[in-house]
């Protein structure tokens, strides 16, 4: 069974396009090739700046032979509907089948069709997949047709067995396929040719081509951490920046560069963005003052001077970049230090936020107003979230930010500091965003708590109130995120809120059924993810007081655990048996049997003592609910679950005698009370 190679050489692919482009060569490949009927044991796909590559081991050498059953005219049909069946099978009548049909007997033909070589289904499936690759963008160039995300050069198609190698006979857009490829731009032989894909592995790394994307991406980080510990420093870690950069280079040679002195004192993270976002540079700590002090960069190119020439180059280009840092830094310094943040953001009002609900500076005095509401509620100073959260956002009209919209927040933070605000204010400018995703840290700080759900809760009700809420999987003002953020910070922190007197005071035209109708779907996706089940959740959800979280999350905690006991799973089937009798009684009866079930009617020892037990656990039970202690509740109620089982078994509800009829009927509704104290058990599945 032959070997596949393929490899697609250009000019440079951008970083961000070569994972995915690697991925789609070897979907459409592999799947073309299987498709025509070909087989094969792996496949591995590979990417360099300048190549794409792919090896397919264990290739079948030909699709096998199919059989095509047709079913054509019947018997006794118009000739001309017969002579046109055998046209389009290629037979004669004499290979036709009769068979017998209800409706009579038909012709059917038998068309074998015959394999075909793994060179010819190469060919023509690699053809294919490169006239019509997916690029998110491409170009044609010269007087050819063929597009490309950059001019392609040529393309080696290769098969290997045991009889050697051979060249996979193909031509697309004026491209023959070869068995030869090319080294490093500078540093490699212009062309040479391979024999199979270790020996084109090989090749290319004596050529000073990496071909592996994680070898490349290993060599920078292990070479750059040597060299920043060689020197006491640390390397910062961005596993995003190291990916882009393993796919600029085909052979990283890691150069370390001192930052001037005249921008140390930038904040590192200005200094790590700048050079990151400008110059792909990676940014060397030092940890014992957490200066960024010198910075990493990647050549493609190994010189006689050691990279000293390059490194001049660099720190010509990152002095002028930094230049343009500090000056925004010191200007945005000086209008703090001169007017404060609420100088900074005066401009806000001519900001919009959205056109129907006002500037930014509209939105940041109903944040304050709301982050006043709710700062008893967190335990924060009333006063230092309402001036927290009329700072917050002035940052947006800062320069720094206004270069690196990233910064937003930490900048606020830096310039809350400068102008000597309180600690817990100034944390809160850069927390009250978060967290901004699933796994972004959650505020602790009660003022940063405070304004980040002011924050979030003015979206969600705001857009609530002008009915632009998020559909299928369009949610353009990001209020999934917004309310899972809430969620968060209400579970992390332990908070008893009441959301829907929090939805009115945020803005009192948002429909405040519909929306925490919507946060409770974003709960149940939350706690999903935590093993909860569906049906809990929905039963936790049913009872009074889900406009707090917390306690429904309490609930939903302690029914879960309770639910995976024996004791929980069988009561809850005692509670539905005498549910459903109840239910249907009361249907027929037309009456409510809620209250009068008396012992001095019991009959039979069972019966007697379903009634001591429940008056056995109902202080037990009311004791633990009082405390919104839900699985001490839930395991005074399990001690009933052998007195159900027991009524049960021995005793007829819907017996002749009226008067123990509605006695037990009565019964039953005290039962069915009783497990519904804790959550909605009729929702529960199974």
């Amino acid at each position: 069974m032959p070997d596949l190679l393929i490899e697609l050489f250009s000019e440079e692919i951008p970083a961000r396009m070569q994972a995915r482009a690697a991925e789609d060569l070897k979907r459409l490949v592999t799947d073309g090739l299987v498709e025509a009927g070909l087989t094969y044991a792996s496949a591995g796909a590979f990417r360099t700046p300048r190549r794409l590559a792919l090896s397919v081991e264990g290739l079948s050498a030909a699709s096998r032979d199919t059989v095509e059953e047709r079913k054509g005219p019947r018997v006794g049909a118009p000739e001309k509907a017969l002579e046109g069946f055998l046209r389009s099978t290629g037979l004669t009548l004499e290979q036709l089948e009769i068979r017998d049909e209800k409706k009579g007997q038909s012709y059917f033909a038998q068309i074998t069709h015959k394999g075909r070589p793994a060179e010819a289904i190469v060919a023509e499936v690699l053809s294919r997949t490169i006239r019509d690759f997916p690029w998110p963008k491409s170009m044609r160039w010269g007087a050819g047709e063929l597009r490309w995300v950059r001019p392609l050069h040529s393309i080696l198609c290769l098969l290997t067995d045991e009889e050697g190698a051979r060249v996979v006979p193909m031509e697309v857009g004026g491209i023959n396929a070869s068995d030869t490829t090319r080294g490093h731009r500078f540093m490699g032989p212009d062309e040479f040719s391979v024999t199979s894909f270790e020996d084109y592995e090989a090749k290319l790394k004596r050529a000073c081509v990496l071909l592996r994307a994680e070898e490349r991406a290993e060599a920078i980080w292990s070479e750059a951490s040597s060299q920043a510990f060689a020197q006491g420093l640390e390397l910062v870690e961005d596993r995003g920046l190291l990916d882009e950069v393993a796919g600029l280079v085909e052979w990283p040679v890691v150069l370390m560069g001192e930052i001037g002195a005249d921008f140390l004192d930038l904040p590192p993270e200005v200094l790590q963005t700048s050079m990151k976002e400008h110059q792909k540079f990676f940014s060397v700590r030092d940890p014992r003052t957490g200066k960024i002090t010198r910075f990493v960069t990647v050549a493609n190119i190994e010189t006689r001077d050691h990279g000293a020439t390059i490194l001049a180059g660099n720190g010509k280009v990152l002095a002028a970049r930094l230049s343009d840092a500090k000056f925004f830094w010191e200007n945005d310094l000086r209008i703090v230090r001169e007017g404060g943040l609420e100088a900074m953001g005066e401009g806000l009002s001519n900001v919009t936020f959205h056109n129907r609900l006002g500037s930014q500076a509209d939105r940041i005095e109903r944040i304050a107003a709301l982050a006043r509401e709710i700062a008893p509620q967190v335990s924060a100073e009333a006063d230092d979230a309402e001036r927290a959260a009329r700072v917050a956002k002035a940052d947006l009209r800062s320069e720094m930010v206004g270069e690196f919209p990233e910064l937003q927040g930490l900048m606020g933070r830096y310039y809350a500091e400068a102008q000597e605000l309180k600690p817990e204010v100034a944390a809160a400018v850069q927390e009250h965003y978060q967290p901004l995703g699933p796994s972004d840290a959650v505020p602790a700080a009660p003022v940063s708590v405070a304004v980040a759900l002011a924050d979030k809760l003015d979206t969600l009700a705001g857009f609530w109130a002008i009915d632009e809420k998020p559909t299928g999987s369009k949610d353009p003002f990001a209020l999934r995120r917004a309310a899972l953020g809430v969620i968060r910070l209400i579970l992390s922190n332990g908070l008893r809120l009441k959301l829907s007197e929090l939805f009115a005071k945020a803005d009192d035209r948002a429909d405040a059924d519909d929306l925490l109708a919507f946060f409770h779907d974003r709960l149940k996706v939350h706690l999903r993810a935590e093993g909860i089940p569906h049906d809990v959740i929905d039963a936790c959800i049913a009872m009074p007081g889900n406009d707090d979280l917390a306690l429904l999350v309490a609930r939903a905690e302690a029914l879960s655990a309770f639910l995976k006991t024996e004791d929980g799973e069988n009561l809850t089937q005692g509670f539905k048996r005498a549910n459903n009798i109840l239910t249907q009684a009361e249907e027929k009866d037309g009456v409510e049997y809620s209250f009068g079930a008396d012992a001095k009617f019991a009959e039979g020892a069972e019966e007697k003592a379903l009634f001591a037990a429940l008056d056995g656990a109902q202080p037990k039970i009311d004791d633990a609910m009082s405390r919104e202690d839900f699985g001490a509740a839930m395991a005074a109620m399990a001690s009933l679950r052998a007195p159900i089982d027991a009524f049960f078994e021995a005793v007829q509800v819907n017996t002749d005698n009226q008067v123990l009829r509605r006695n037990r009927l009565n019964l039953l509704s005290r039962i069915r009370t009783t497990c519904l104290m804790v959550a909605d058990l009729s929702k529960i599945e199974g």
